[in-house]
């Protein structure tokens, strides 16, 4: 059982569930469990105080589990007030004796006091899906980051916030940025978030995707994987982006790419995927035909103006559906909001398959344990993941499916490091 001091969760009750959904999870992620056997044994965290502030899901706790098995003393809290499971954080609690300090829903005061609670935790090592942590740890918490000698990063958003803090010379301990890592972003951010968004988007409306025209505003990996699951469910799917070389190779693949401002008048649904502010705006709303659906998958809920649409509209109607809201502007047109803005594979649905995650987790892991290796060789800057790491990972995944690939031979390893042979 679970010291009585140390937690705050919606329900003790809910833990049996929860612990079902957890150990459902962990069959799907043999790549972690392998891990946590081998950290079973060698306690690579051994006497390490952590605190992780990441999407409490199922998945998310069989990391968890993995990083106490390590020997961590670890404390956990949530990444989004939305991205919580409530049943997974009581099991945390009772089933693990892992402190957690996260309920789904929780008001801006409360997810704010248990980032607090992390902090006081005293870490020596951190774990950050969005760089809210390490931002409190920078700024009213700052007595608590002296003794850090790294944290992981998980998240495209958290990234971009941590380089910004390395450029204005602002980042006091190292970071490795795990959402960087190929076993990472290429798998989870693209196949993850590609199937979770439109999981929780279904759930939400029972929308048909076919014969719809879908607009994703951003085509990184997030928006190559929303992109190509909303076509293969039938969708017409229209790109807006800034960069043109991502807007260049959205076309190559096939969509159509236009500014937000001339998509907005033909979308019927809309999915911002670009970790940046104010992406669809007030006059973006107001092109919107009637009854345009429009969420967010990236991390903050500020990529959508939802301010803007309030004073907009002349009604606002709450709860039309679980986490639905519709907006009633003038001339009685309605724009239906989901998941508050938040993350709608998280809000709406379970997040990121348990399989995917066993990649980022595994990485997340890894990595961790590299960096307690490495303490105090470490600059405060942001790190990338170690190669080996990417490269194990992936050839524990293909064990785990069953697939083998070639190896090169020595006259085909020799070929490739030399230059004196061409043809």
């Amino acid at each position: 059982m679970a010291k009585k001091k140390n937690y705050d969760v919606k329900d003790l009750n809910l833990a049996s569930e929860g612990k079902r959904r957890i150990l459902w999870a962990d069959h799907d992620m043999p790549v972690l469990a392998q891990i946590r056997e081998r950290f079973t044994k060698d306690k690579p965290l051994k006497g390490r105080r952590m605190s992780a502030c990441l999407h409490v899901t199922a998945e998310t706790a069989n990391l968890a589990r993995t990083l106490k098995a390590g020997g961590a003393d670890l404390v956990v809290c949530a990444s989004n007030p939305l991205s919580t499971q409530d049943d997974v954080s009581a099991s945390l609690v009772k089933d693990f004796d892992i402190p957690v300090f996260a309920i789904k829903g929780e008001d801006r005061d409360t997810y704010y006091s248990h980032i607090a609670a992390a902090c006081k935790h005293a870490p020596s090592v951190t774990m950050d899906d969005g760089a809210d942590l390490v931002a409190a740890l920078h700024d009213d918490f700052i007595d608590y980051s002296g003794d850090i000698i790294a944290s992981m990063e998980e998240t495209t958003t958290g990234v971009i916030r941590l380089r910004a803090m390395q450029q204005a010379g602002a980042l006091k301990f190292p970071v490795i940025a795990v959402n960087d890592a190929a076993t990472k972003h290429m798998f989870d951010n693209r196949y993850g978030t590609g199937q979770s968004t439109l999981d929780g988007i279904i759930r939400a409306t029972d929308f048909l995707l076919a014969g719809k025209t879908v607009v994703v505003v951003g085509y990184g990996w997030c928006g190559r994987g929303v992109s190509s699951r909303a076509r293969g469910a039938g969708a017409n799917v229209v790109i807006c982006e800034v960069d043109p070389i991502r807007a260049l190779e959205a076309a190559m693949d096939g969509f159509r790419v236009m500014p937000i401002k001339q998509a907005a008048a033909i979308g019927d649904l809309f999915v911002t995927v670009t970790g940046d502010i104010h992406v669809i705006d007030g006059p973006h709303f107001a092109k919107m035909k009637d009854g345009a659906i429009v969420c967010n998958s990236g991390h903050f809920n500020v990529e959508l103006n939802l301010e803007a649409l309030e004073k907009m509209a002349k009604k606002v109607n709450r709860g039309i559906r679980n986490l639905v809201d519709q907006y009633v502007l003038a001339g009685g047109k309605r724009i239906f909001i989901l998941g508050e803005g938040r993350l709608v594979n998280l809000a709406c649905a379970e997040g990121h398959p348990a399989s995917v995650m066993d990649m980022s987790f595994a990485a997340q892991a890894l990595t961790t344990e590299w960096a307690v290796k490495n303490a105090g060789k470490l600059s405060p800057t942001v790190h990338s993941v170690p190669v080996e790491i990417d490269q194990y990972v992936s050839r524990l995944k293909l064990k785990s499916m069953g697939i083998a690939i070639d190896k090169l031979t020595a006259e085909q390893q020799e070929y490739l490091s030399s230059f004196e042979m061409g043809t």
